[in-house]
Order: structure tokens, then sequence, then C-alpha cells
């Protein structure tokens, strides 16, 4: 299978493609520790490339004001697009983005893997399509660390700036709310055209087999978008949505029940906002029939954890199912890029130093990310491209501290050994795993 072409490859490539110097350059997103999974490593080239997409008529809920009719607006959202690449001869990988950090103000440059505008890859095309959700604030180079991993295995990845939730322009957090699940199934259908017409993704997208990755308010849209209807007491909320806008996606309206679409096929929600707050419960939750990695930090103080994730978890009764757990971790566990250096010092802007919005108390932000890309590729293998070989990543003991490194000279397992595949001996430690079938 494709997954396992790229995969192959990976272990050498990702020895290969991070050379002394770039290791010591800041603001890396690329870094794979030593003691990283197997699967975190990068498989081929990547190429990156940036579009605008527009979506017309939508709620201006930005500008609405108490009393009139709701104004509407087209909608621009851009797109930052990762690829398979076909490099030319002598051509090296890497590249550089320029984004903006937490404060909104401060520019830093980025480096990675992906060369920009690169000619794609043909050999394997079209490609399943990732569609990557950022948090509230953050903007579409948040997970870029896994964007571009995972389009180095054989994927096309579309990560979207949403509009009104991005770190220079916070917009009201109705606008969040509603938006989220809109974009995302817009991004959908605009990527299929983009495979169609786009002089550099035609013939790349395989929308058909698509799966959607969000973080925070990212994952309250994935979850919303796979079926999680919400409750009738968020869509009226008078801290949320006004004019009850939301009730286009609340459980049970049969227009939101149609909007399901066929084409995703696996969801990954890192640390999803909306249990605590009320915006879903039981019966929204059965809405889920599709496959879903929930990933959270047992201290998330956010989103929460225990009540929080672990509910919307044991909640999607209807839906093959992973938690994987970072002990100790908070609201930030695998999905934020590595603070960039800037981030540490602090902004009359905010009240906290911008760095915290990135990083963990207990976690190194490469550790958690290489860990993320591991189980993602593992995940996504398996529920979007149909490789079995993945189910030994993901069938494991529930709790890491508890397998056993049982191996024979030639480093073959023995029969007692049930350590976590891929992870080298005394790594997986602090992680957990759980698994529900529907």
């Amino acid at each position: 299978m494709l997954q396992c072409a790229f995969i192959a490859s990976a272990l050498v490539w990702g020895l290969i493609s991070l050379p002394g110097p770039a290791m010591a350059q800041a603001n890396r997103i690329d870094t794979i520790r030593s003691d990283a999974p197997q699967l975190a490593a990068y498989g081929g080239a990547v190429g990156v490339t940036t579009r605008t997409v527009t979506n017309p008529g939508q709620l201006d809920i930005a500008h609405y004001k108490a009393g009139a009719p709701m104004p509407v607006y087209d909608r621009a959202l851009t797109l930052e697009i990762w690829y398979p690449a076909l490099l030319a001869a002598g051509q090296s990988g890497g590249g550089s983005y320029r984004a903006l950090t937490r404060d909104g103000k401060t520019e830093v440059t980025l480096h990675g893997q992906a060369v920009r505008d690169a000619a794609p890859l043909p050999a394997g095309s079209p490609y399943p399509l990732l569609i990557v959700s950022h948090g509230y604030p953050g903007n579409r180079f948040l997970l870029s660390h896994l964007a571009e991993n995972l389009a180095s295995k054989g994927y096309v990845v579309a990560s979207i700036d949403h509009a009104d939730s991005t770190y220079d322009r916070q917009g009201p957090f109705g606008s969040t709310l509603l938006n989220r699940s809109l974009d995302q199934l817009f991004v959908l259908n605009e990527m299929a055209r983009l495979g169609r017409s786009d002089a550099t993704l035609q013939g790349l997208v395989n929308a058909d087999q698509t799966a959607l990755i969000g973080y925070s308010m990212g994952g309250f849209g994935v979850l919303n978008t796979i079926g999680a209807g919400f409750t009738a007491a968020s869509v009226g909320y008078a801290w949320g949505t006004p004019n009850g806008a939301l009730a286009q996606r609340q459980a049970g309206n049969p227009a939101y029940v149609a909007s399901m679409d066929p084409r995703i096929k696996a969801a990954i929600a890192f640390a999803p906002w909306g249990w605590n707050a009320g915006f879903w419960d039981a019966a929204g939750l059965a809405g889920i029939k599709t496959p879903v990695l929930f990933v959270a930090g047992s201290l998330d103080d956010v989103s929460g954890y225990s009540p929080g994730v672990r509910n919307l978890f044991e909640g999607a009764v209807n839906a093959p199912r992973y938690l994987l757990t970072y002990e100790n971790a908070n609201h930030n566990a695998g999905a934020p890029i590595p603070p960039p250096q800037e981030t540490w010092t602090p902004v009359p802007q905010l009240d906290f130093v911008p760095a915290e919005h990135y990083s963990d108390a207990v976690w190194d932000n490469v550790r958690m990310n290489n860990i993320a890309q591991h189980f993602a590729t593992a995940f996504l293998g398996k529920f979007l491209q149909r490789d079995a070989s993945m189910d030994g990543y993901l069938n494991l003991v529930k709790y890491a501290k508890d397998g056993k490194m049982s191996l024979e000279k030639d480093g073959s397992p023995k029969p007692d050994h049930s350590y976590w595949k891929g992870f080298p001996a005394r790594s997986a430690v602090g992680l957990r795993l759980e698994q529900r079938a529907p």
C-alpha cells in the first residue's frame, strides 16, 4: 500500500533530512528526537502552497447588532496546503514559513521540511485529504508540525486560517462556535474543486478519502462536523451565537443530519472543547459514527479531562474510537508546535508569557509532537488507507508503563513481549491508550 511505501523509507528519511546545522536552527517544526516512536519519522519530500478560498453569503456574526437582521458576507479563508513532492535532481528539502504568534503582532520564521511550490509527486496520487483546524485563537501554522509530517507520508493536508479566530483577528466567540464545522465542510468541497482544476493540485486530491484533524475549538468543530449535534440549551446561550443561528448545527435538526458528509472517513480531535460548557449530551454524541482518535492531557483545565474529553470519548458509543492520554499534561498535549523562541519574552498585550500558549509544564513539546505524529500515522493508516499493519501500533496494553520489553538477541519479540510497538525501550512512559468498539 501507499502508506507502507512511505513508512518504509521513514526511518532513513528522518535520519538524513535533519542535518546538524538545521537541528541547531531556531523555531523548527520538524525535529524528530532520538527517542521518538517509529512512525514519527518523515517519509518522502514535501511541497507546500498557499491558497485563499471564499464562502459566499455566510452569516456575519462579528457585525450583528441586536434587534437587526443578521448580516451576511463573503467569508474568506486562507489555506496552507502540504502535499507529496517530487524534487528536482540536486534539489534539497527544507523551507520556511512566516507566521504570527499568540500576541497577534510578533511575526516569526518557522523552519521545516516543505519546499514552497515544489512540483507534486504524481506517483501514488490522488492522495487522501486531511483538513486541519486550529484553536481559538490560532492560525494555520499551529499544527504545522503534524501537517507537514503527514504530508510526507502520502496525504494532501489543508490547514485553515479560520476568520474571526486568528491571533490578529479575534472576533466574537459566537462566530467560532458557528463557523468551525461550516468552514471544515466548505474547505472539503473547495479542496475537491482544487483537485480538479488547480495548476499545482490537479489530480492530487482524493476528497472521497478525507479525515479531519482539530485542536481545542478545532476539535469542537470536528465533532460537530462528524455527527455530534449541539444541545438545545447551547443554541440559546446568551454569550454564544446570537439569534439562534447555532440551531442549524443542533442535534435532531433534519438539515444538520443531512449535512453529514460520507467522504469523511476518520477524525482526530485534540483536546476538543465543549463538554463542560454544555454543548453535548448523550443523544448528540451518539450521532458520531466516524472513527475518532481523541488526544488529551489528563490535567486539561480548558476543555477538561474527567469531566471533559473523557466524557466525549465514552459518549461516542456508535463509533470506533481511541483515547490517547498524556498523563499530567494540560491543554496543549500533542497539538501546538514548540513555542517560537520569540514567545518566551513577556509582551504588553497579554497577561501571560506567550510561550504558555504552546508549551506544557511537564512535557517537552517536541516529545509530545513526535508521539502525536506516530499515533496519527497509525490511526490514519488504518482507517483512511486500510493498512492492516497499523493495528499493531494501536492494539496495546492500556498503560504504557505496564508493557514489558522482552526481545530475543536478534531483536525479535519473545512471547511475553508487550511493550508499545514502535517505542524504544523506556520511552513509552506517561502515556495511556484506550479503545472502544461501537
